[in-house]
């Protein structure tokens, strides 16, 4: 009888504990690391731009919206149509317009320039979710200033 309360004792110990952790986010997480994206809900390469952001460690929210809804949404953040693509996110204050590789989301967050934040205009093939690095076409991280300026923050020549 004693093995008894002392195996649903260390269950319920147990049990409290895991729940006690489960208030902790995963893997270390913090407010810092979640980005919110807007994407079109048909577009694939959205998706895949997300798995590869989810896999560096950061904790993605998605919401879709559409053609012209999207769009305002890129304006009213200060995207300027010229440096437009396919979803927009935000994390910590920043836009991240488009395929931007996750080592130009790291170094935006240690060097906090006074920006909107980074565009990867278009879609370059051989961006993070447009096909095979290995095959990438020339492209060009652009840093958006808030006084709508803009200008190269990372050059990627192609492979």
């Amino acid at each position: 009888m004693t093995t008894e309360i002392l195996s649903r004792r260390t269950i319920l110990a147990a049990g409290m504990g895991l729940f006690a952790l489960s208030a902790f986010p995963a893997r270390g997480r913090s407010s810092a690391d979640q980005i919110h994206v807007m994407k079109d809900p048909d577009c694939g390469c959205c998706s895949a731009w997300i798995e590869i952001v989810e896999a560096a460690g950061f904790a993605v929210t998605t919401e879709l919206r559409a053609g012209t809804a999207l769009m305002r949404y890129k304006a009213e953040n200060g995207i300027p149509q010229k440096m437009a693509s396919c979803h927009t996110a935000r994390i910590q204050g920043y836009m991240l317009e488009g395929h931007v590789p996750v080592a130009d989301i790291r170094r935006l967050l240690d060097e906090r320039p006074d920006a909107i934040g980074l565009a990867v205009p278009g879609m370059p093939y051989g961006s993070p979710g447009m096909g095979p690095e290995s095959e990438r076409e020339a492209y060009d991280v652009v840093l958006i200033r808030k006084d709508g300026t803009t200008e190269v923050f990372t050059r990627y020549p192609a492979a």
